[in-house]
């Protein structure tokens, strides 16, 4: 027959087969299609195509299965032609491929599930990832399910390629997995350098990577980390901190496997210290070292201290890592050291020297210094001390004389040509290398020379001598003298003075004696050759010189003491610097008073006694003592131009210095003012008293300590008014109380006059305490205002008044009448007028009713009735009368009424039904309170209906009445008592024949 040209393909589908054809010459008019397996010849799957149709696929078939297709064309006439093909579907891949090291470095166990269909066997391909190279090839039957590869590298990934084999098909699946990694081992850290260490480690080729991790023991950080490929051996971490101890740990990596390995530590160099110096300390034989610390870590310094110039060791010393210095004592004073500090860091160190230095050295012993008996020279010796020499210097307080160097070995030396009386300063210090010990100090003087014109003088005193002398040529630290009774030669004083005094007074000695003086220089423990001097001390003046007043006669009296040592004779002044006239007397020595007669009347005098001793004479101090004055006469006190003052005036009687004007309280006696006037004025204003007080006044005439007193004059400050004026009324009662402040002083009472104002009856006059603040006024008229006048009074005297105008409460209207005329828009109201005045009434109307505004009317006092109009009808209104005099008010109890309210408008009546009559209408004006709405039968006049509705009603449906019946409708507007009603009007409820139509 005709060939058909039959292909199978799968198309990459393992379920599938496409077959195609060619058409046959001439065409075909359709085609059938049989599946069946190979060799079974059972058909599996049956199928057509159309004429034109070239390919057919089958779907639901088994993976890796063979099968046999026959196809029949129909060709033209009902002839057929049929051809035959196998075909194979391609298998499927297995399933849960895996691939595990179970953690063997050397092997890989392969495992999978079978895929769906049918297969003829596996093959299996593992590949080393790196090399790219095939290192397992295995072809396995087709029930296996596990596969071992042995021998393989550690540390290493593979991929294997499991593929399902069906006839020339395959189905492949791939996976990747590692071999557990080896460990290096034998692995080294040493240091290279202070800031490196060197890594090194055996059997690197078992792992991918190596994983290096560097700590910082004591920072406890990571300084640092690498990842090294295969192959690595060793490594150099560079950077590092000198003199620090690290820990290296080493890790293998391969794929997903990390195994740890091996760890080191070790230290890097540390670097050695610098800077490093040996220096005097502050304590004695001490040496400090100093250093600076160089970068990076240690542990530790050691410090060995070397002594002399061949560096022996002769101490060890450790310190901490952070010091910089260490100070060694207890050292030979005198010697030579030099220091190694060397820094330690784990086994290793590093060290550096400083240069030589020297303790200090100590003072020589045994100093001294000597005169040798010779004003001009000194010796000075001493004791060996540890050294290389000695420094000596001795000086004055001025400057210094002479400095020598002397070697070791020396021990005295003697200074010549010094200065005679002064004190010299010897010093002498050891030295070793740089220093110098602390100086040793010694002193000591050479002799004196005696003062020079020494002399003795009283100086005018009579107890005291005074020496005066000049310094010698040289020098000397003082003197010293004895002073002696010329004539019975008993000593009386020693004195020693420092070397820059050239006088000295001697004190507390004896008037009128002659004295002699010995003195001598001095210049530490040597004196000077004596020299001496002579005078005469004054005479003492007289003591307790008085001068004692007496009446009478009029005289003054002169007492004094014996002055002590010899007297001649006293001269007696008595003078007075108001008259010219001086008296002038001379008693013998065992005179001790006298008196002195005919005197003026209040002067004062002066007395001066003089005793004379020899060429010598010394007068007292001035006595002074007044005589007795006159008293003055014709004392006034009157009140002064203000109430603060009080005018004093009098009379002089002649004598006297000043007078004495003395103010006091005339009830306590208490002085509380001393006034002093001049001789010749005759009158005072005493000014800042307490106004209204009683005082008394003494006027007492002074001369010195005497006085004469006058007659006492006793007078009164004017008060003041009273402050802040003011009166009120009393709210319940017809009276006034009148309020004011305290003034300033005192008083004895107040007064008050009360009258009506513009009245001409007599006033009211009433009084008040001096310590009131306050006082009613009652029985007054009502709405009255009335003139208070109130001043204050002291003694004969008052003050100015202060007046004030005060009105009492207006009474309050009674029985207020508010009344309705039968209007819709009008109220009439009255009431009785009340007692009192009044300047008006005011009368408020307040709408209740709504939010209308309230109406206010002024009438006149006696106005006793108003008509209210325009008013709101329906309305409620309250009213209030109110008396108003000035500022004050009187108001009346509210009263309230209503308006007649307006009928309502537009009534209409209409029956919604049978049974059912309704009322419809509007309102008047502002509308009513409420609405009454009766309802009546026409025929029997009866009412049938009643409702009361509020204000808002405006229609209302009354139920359950009579079908076809006339009913009577009225409505009535109800305001508080009153209502206005509609006419009636009559309605007829609907039929029931109507409402069923």
């Amino acid at each position: 027959g005709t060939l058909l040209n039959l292909s199978v393909s799968d198309h990459g589908r393992s379920d599938s087969l496409l077959l195609s054809w060619d058409e046959p010459e001439g065409g075909a008019e359709g085609y059938s299609l049989t599946l069946s397996s190979l060799g079974s010849g059972t058909p599996l799957q049956n199928g057509s195509a159309g004429p034109n149709i070239t390919s057919f696929w089958f779907h639901g078939l088994t993976p890796g299965m063979r099968y046999e297709i026959e196809v029949t064309a129909t060709l033209a006439c009902t002839e057929t032609t049929s051809q035959t093909v196998t075909a194979q579907t391609s298998p499927s891949p297995v399933h849960n491929l895996s691939l595990s090291s179970s953690g063997s470095s050397a092997m890989l166990h392969a495992s999978w599930a079978h895929a769906h269909g049918q297969r003829e066997g596996y093959h299996l391909a593992l590949y080393h990832s790196d090399s790219q190279t095939l290192v397992r090839n295995a072809s396995i039957l087709p029930n296996a399910s596990t596969f071992l590869f042995d021998g393989l590298l550690a540390g290493s990934e593979y991929a294997l390629k499991v593929s399902t084999l069906a006839g020339s098909s395959q189905a492949s699946t791939s996976i990747h997995q590692w071999t557990a990694p080896t460990i290096p081992t034998q692995l080294r850290l040493s240091p290279g350098s202070s800031t490196s260490l060197i890594a090194s480690w055996m059997g690197a080729a078992g792992a991918a990577w190596l994983h290096l991790a560097l700590h910082n023991l004591l920072t406890q950080t990571v300084t640092m980390t690498l990842s090294a490929r295969r192959g690595l051996t060793s490594y150099t971490f560079q950077h590092l901190h000198p003199g620090t101890q690290y820990w290296l740990g080493l890790s293998a990596t391969a794929g997903p496997y990390t195994v740890a390995g091996p760890n080191a530590t070790a230290w890097t160099y540390p670097l050695s210290p610098g800077n490093v110096t040996l220096s005097s300390a502050e304590e004695q034989s001490s040496l400090q070292a100093r250093w600076s610390a160089p970068a990076g870590e240690r542990d530790f310094y050691l410090v060995t201290l070397q002594e002399g110039e061949d560096g022996a060791p002769t101490r060890n010393i450790s310190v901490g890592g952070d010091n910089g210095h260490v100070t060694f004592h207890g050292l030979s004073p005198g010697r030579q050291y030099s220091v190694q500090v060397t820094a330690v860091a784990g086994p290793y160190q590093a060290s550096a020297c400083s240069t030589a230095a020297w303790t200090k050295p100590l003072a020589p012993s045994g100093v001294s210094l000597s005169s040798q008996g010779s004003p001009y020279s000194l010796l000075a010796s001493w004791e060996e001390a540890m050294g290389e020499g000695y420094v000596l210097a001795l000086s004055t307080m001025e400057h210094p004389v002479k400095n020598s160097s002397l070697l070791k070995g020396v021990t005295n030396f003697t200074y010549e040509g010094l200065r005679p009386g002064t004190l010299y300063a010897f010093e002498v210090s050891t030295v070793a290398g740089p220093y110098t010990s602390s100086p040793r100090s010694i002193t000591n003087w050479t002799y004196p020379l005696p003062p020079e014109q020494l002399n003795l003088s009283n100086q005018g005193h009579s107890t005291s001598l005074q020496a005066s002398w000049r310094a010698a040529s040289a020098g000397s630290t003082g003197y010293t003298g004895t002073l002696w009774e010329t004539k019975s030669q008993e000593r009386v004083r020693n004195v020693t003075v420092g070397t820059n005094w050239m006088n000295v007074t001697f004190e507390d000695l004896v008037p009128g004696r002659q004295y002699t003086l010995e003195m001598a220089a001095m210049a530490g423990p040597y004196r000077s050759p004596v020299r001496s001097a002579t005078d005469w001390t004054y005479p003492l003046a007289p003591a307790g010189v008085t001068l004692t007043n007496t009446r009478r006669p009029l005289g003054l009296s002169a007492f004094w003491d014996k002055a002590a040592g010899d007297v001649d004779q006293f001269h007696l002044q008595l003078y007075s610097k108001s008259h010219p006239a001086q008296r002038n007397i001379s008693v013998g020595p065992n005179t001790h008073n006298f008196t002195f007669l005919g005197l003026s009347p209040g002067i004062q005098y002066f007395l001066k006694v003089t005793v004379l001793a020899g060429p010598y004479r010394s007068s007292s101090h001035f006595a002074t003592e007044w005589t007795y004055p006159l008293s003055l006469a014709n004392v006034s006190v009157q009140p002064g131009r203000r109430p603060q003052e009080l005018h004093v005036s009098w009379v002089e009687s002649g004598g006297g210095r000043d007078h004495l004007v003395q103010l006091s309280v005339a009830e306590s006696l208490s002085i509380i003012r001393n006034v002093s006037v001049p001789r010749g004025v005759t009158q005072l204003d005493l000014e800042g008293l307490v106004p209204g007080s009683r005082y008394r006044v003494e006027i007492i005439s002074q001369a010195g300590p005497h006085r004469t007193s006058s007659q006492t004059a006793i007078g009164y400050t004017v008060p003041l008014p009273p402050l802040s004026l003011s009166a009120s009324p009393v709210s319940t009662a017809w009276a006034l109380t009148v309020h004011w402040e305290t003034p300033p002083g005192q008083r004895d009472r107040y007064l008050l006059s009360v009258n009506e104002e513009g009245s001409s009856a007599p006033k009211r006059n009433l009084e008040a305490g001096k310590d009131s603040t306050n006082v009613t006024l009652a029985q007054l008229e009502p709405g009255t205002c009335y003139l208070v006048g109130i001043w204050a009074v002291a003694g004969p005297y008052h003050s100015l008044p202060k007046n004030i105008t005060g009105c009492t409460v207006p009474a309050a209207p009674t029985n207020v009448i508010l009344t309705n005329p039968g209007s819709s828009s009008e109220l009439y109201m009255c009431w009785n007028k009340p007692p009192g005045r009044r300047d008006h009434y005011r009368v408020i109307l307040y709408s209740l009713s709504s939010q209308g505004r309230d109406r206010v009317q002024t009438l006149s006092p006696d106005a006793q009735n108003i008509t209210w109009t325009h008013l709101e009808a329906g309305s409620r209104f309250a009213v209030q009368v109110t008396a108003v005099k000035g500022s004050f008010e009187a108001s009346s109890t509210n009263v309230t009424q209503w308006t007649y309210p307006l009928a309502p408008a537009n009534l209409t009546l209409g029956s919604p039904s049978a049974s059912a009559l309704q009322a419809s209408w509007a309102a008047m004006g502002q509308g009513a309170e409420g609405y009454v709405v009766d309802v009546y039968d026409t025929a029997s006049s009866s009412r049938v209906g009643h409702m009361v509705l509020g204000g808002d009603a405006r229609s209302h449906v009354f139920r359950n009445l009579s079908p076809g019946t006339h009913y009577s409708v009225a409505v009535r507007a109800t305001a508080g008592p009153f209502h206005t009603s509609t006419p009636n009007l009559t309605h007829c409820t609907r039929e029931y024949d109507a409402l069923l139509a």
